[in-house]
Parts: C-alpha cells; sequence; structure tokens
C-alpha cells in the first residue's frame, strides 16, 4: 500500500511539476488573448459606429462606418516589448476619412488604450480630431461626445493573423530652447514618437546667416536622443532654426525656430 501512495503521489507531483511549466512557456510566448492583430482589427469598428452616433448628435448626415474606412496599427511600449498582454501602455495610431475633419500631415491620430485581461479596453484619442468631453448637439444642447473616450470589447476567437497596416513614426524636435556649451555648440533634443520603422534623415541647422551643419540621425521609435552640431554660434545669436528633413518617418517640412537661452 506505501508503494502503491508513493507511485501515486509521485505521479501527482508530475504532473503538477508539468503543468507548471507549460503555463511558464505559454506566458512566455504571448499566450494572452490581447494581441496587436486583435485590436487593430477591433478597435477601428468601435469607433467608426459611435463616430457615426456623434455625426447624427452633430446633424451631419451621410456619415456611415463604410465610408470612413477607419483603420489602425497598434503598438504596446515601443519596439523592445511584444504587442501581445494587457495593460495601459497600448498605443493605436489611427487614420479615417471624413471631409468635415481632415488628418494631420502625418496620416492620423494617436489613441492610447487600456487593456484589459477580459479582451476590453477603454481608448481615448486626440481631442483635435475626436472632439472633447462635451459637445453642442443640433438642437443646441450639451451632451457627451460618444468618442472622447470609449470601451470596447473583441472576441478572443478572431484572426491573429497581421493586418498589415502601418503608419510612419513622427519625428519632433522637442526642446523649448537650446542652450550652448561651453564651446558655444548647441544640441537639441529630438523625439521619435510611435510608428512602424522608426526615424532617421538629417537636420540642419542656421544661425542667421551662419550654416551650423547637417546632422544626421537615426532613432528606435519611443525614444529620444541629442543631436549636437559641432559648429560655434556666433557671438550674440538669439535663435537657432533646425530644418528636419526625414528619410524614415515622418517631420513637418517647416524649420522649427528656438530661442537661445
Amino acid at each position: 500500500m506505501r508503494r502503491t501512495l508513493t507511485t501515486i503521489l509521485a505521479a501527482v507531483l508530475a504532473v503538477a511539476v508539468l503543468g507548471g511549466v507549460a503555463a511558464v512557456a505559454a506566458a512566455g510566448s504571448g499566450g494572452s488573448t490581447v494581441t496587436r492583430a486583435r485590436l487593430e482589427r477591433n478597435l477601428p469598428g468601435v469607433f467608426s459606429n459611435l463616430y457615426v452616433q456623434q455625426a447624427h448628435l452633430l446633424g451631419r448626415t451621410g456619415v456611415t462606418p463604410k465610408n470612413l474606412h477607419a483603420k489602425a496599427m497598434c503598438d504596446k511600449h515601443g519596439p523592445d516589448v511584444a504587442d501581445v498582454g494587457p495593460g495601459g501602455d497600448w498605443i493605436c495610431l489611427m487614420s479615417w476619412t471624413d471631409p468635415n475633419v481632415p488628418m494631420p500631415s502625418e496620416g492620423y491620430g494617436k489613441f492610447e488604450l487600456n487593456v484589459h485581461s477580459n479582451d476590453c479596453y477603454t481608448a481615448a484619442g486626440p481631442s483635435k480630431l475626436t472632439g472633447f468631453l462635451n459637445l453642442t448637439d443640433q438642437h443646441g444642447r450639451e451632451v457627451t461626445n460618444p468618442v472622447f473616450e470609449f470601451d470596447g470589447c473583441f472576441d478572443p476567437a478572431t484572426s491573429n493573423t497581421a493586418t498589415g497596416v502601418f503608419y510612419p513614426s513622427v519625428l519632433a524636435i522637442s526642446s523649448p530652447s537650446v542652450t550652448p556649451d561651453g564651446d558655444g555648440r548647441v544640441g537639441p533634443q529630438v523625439t521619435c514618437g510611435t510608428g512602424s520603422q522608426g526615424c532617421a534623415g538629417t537636420i540642419t541647422a542656421r544661425a542667421g546667416n551662419t550654416n551650423l551643419g547637417t546632422v544626421p540621425f537615426k532613432l528606435k521609435e519611443e525614444s529620444t536622443a541629442a543631436v549636437r552640431f559641432t559648429t560655434p554660434l556666433p557671438s550674440g545669436t538669439k535663435e537657432v532654426a533646425f530644418q528636419v528633413k526625414a528619410t524614415d518617418g515622418f517631420s513637418s517640412p517647416d524649420p522649427v525656430t528656438l530661442p537661445v537661452q
């Protein structure tokens, strides 16, 4: 009897160990049902239906989920983290077609998502495209804006095949001003946002009639770096103009002028 009990106990322990190993393996391989592809498929549909509700509140006709052609690209916490699993660090870039609300130059709006393990999420988009918390409807009443912040859920059994939707990262000069170092040289901070391939290109700087040079840059998405110019500023310089030319990612064609402090 003792030998039989020992054998049964050993078998139970073996099953428990194997179960634990399997659970760890599943976690390590991104076994969550929350994935980039499922969010990219679900978010545009949920948003489109609510956007049509907003249009009706405003008295706009002819807006349908189909003619919005909404598409999304989603990312979880940057390029070094797998796009799998719940969390409040999901970003989705989404575009849609509405003649009354043109997309910005980069072609999309940025939505922040808090995604839960039950396959539901809360999304908040850019107010310059979706509006603020409240809006005035066609009858003059103040009502809640359905797309200011909204909830959605997806079916975990839906396809997890990649959607093939990609949008470029936005490269921006994030410094509010520039401060020369001991040798009179400046190095503004640049930021590369969420996107598909990061940012690369060149930045040219001018201080009045003085060309400070052209410096190449290459950044991962969702990263920041200083781009330093080797030519010192002329004495008495009050501002510096920077012109970005992107080969990867998107940058504004307009120069950015920063004060010298």
